[in-house]
């Protein structure tokens, strides 16, 4: 067996982190596109 899978950092689920990555970048993305909507309907 390999010396890192006996003595590993994070016993977390990979699924959960996967989630959470994406979950951010895609609440990031949404605000950026909200504030670009905002300012482009208000300058009009």
């Amino acid at each position: 067996m390999n010396d890192f899978e006996k003595d590993v950092q994070s016993k977390n689920n990979d699924v959960v982190d996967s989630i959470k990555g994406f979950g951010f970048s895609f609440v990031f993305f949404v605000l950026i596109f909200a504030i670009g909507s905002a300012v482009n309907y208000f300058g009009s």
